[in-house]
């Protein structure tokens, strides 16, 4: 059974969900249910008008040469998913995510970075630039890498004393749930952000508090131990959700 797709950042979902709506792969109302999850509702706002809702702001973009929509999901000192200028990298680093339009050949005409005020996301359209992206099979070895030495750093930090659902997470990396991926997205590219997904769960988990780190030491040993997963769960979710990296899909 597939799991919802809710379980995955804003950005994620509307670069899938975008993509196949623009290339005619679904239609509205599955778009918009599956952009939307729990949240009540996503707006698109141009510079030159009010927001309006996400078909029409997408129906916009796709008459301006939209052809797809690509994921970037960075942090400070790693700006993953970004190629400028420098307003929309700022505003997509304080948002934490953000979406370039892309348009057939794979070039940015936009930039899309979500503002939320409850469940209201208001995706604000910006200028962007190319950007360079992790490839597909790089994001995939790196992830598979970060993993386990994760899983032994944190053994060594004695992770099932002070979060023992970490411990059974990291156990239990082949029990995860499969996500939902619109038609189009590669099979590869689903499964890699499954395993993006389930990475960033641990992270977040293992972050939660810091109820076992006695000292100051451990507490910065615990995000030393953390940080290269975080990177490439991000890397791996980025390139899944990035149609100009995706591989040929061998399904027919």
């Amino acid at each position: 059974m597939s799991e919802p797709v809710g379980t995955l950042p804003a950005s994620v979902r509307l670069a899938w969900w975008g993509t196949a709506w623009l290339r005619g792969h679904v239609v509205a109302d599955h778009l918009i249910d599956a952009v939307l999850d729990q949240d009540a509702v996503h707006l698109v706002a141009f510079p030159d008008g009010e927001p309006e809702p996400l078909v029409s702001g997408l129906g916009r973009l796709r008459a301006a040469g939209a052809d797809g929509l690509g994921a970037a999901l960075p942090t400070e000192g790693d700006p993953v998913g970004l190629g400028g200028p420098g307003a929309f990298n700022t505003a997509a680093l304080d948002a934490g995510e953000a979406v370039v339009v892309l348009d057939a050949a794979g070039f940015a005409l936009h930039g899309l970075v979500p503002h939320r005020v409850g469940a209201a996301v208001t995706w604000s359209v910006m200028g962007a630039e190319r950007r360079q992206l992790p490839d597909v099979g790089e994001a995939d070895r790196a992830l598979r890498s970060a993993l386990p030495e994760a899983a032994d750093a944190l053994a060594a930090l004695g992770v099932a004393r002070w979060r023992p659902e970490v411990a059974d997470r990291l156990m239990n990396l082949r029990h995860r749930p499969r996500l939902s991926s619109p038609p189009g997205v590669p099979s590869r590219c689903a499964e890699l952000a499954a395993r993006g997904r389930q990475a960033l769960e641990i992270v977040d988990l293992a972050m939660e508090d810091d109820g076992g780190a006695l000292t100051a030491l451990e507490v910065d040993a615990r995000r030393a131990a953390l940080l290269p997963l975080s990177r490439a769960a991000r890397r791996a979710l980025v390139a899944a959700a990035s149609p100009e990296a995706w591989p040929p899909d061998p399904r027919p």
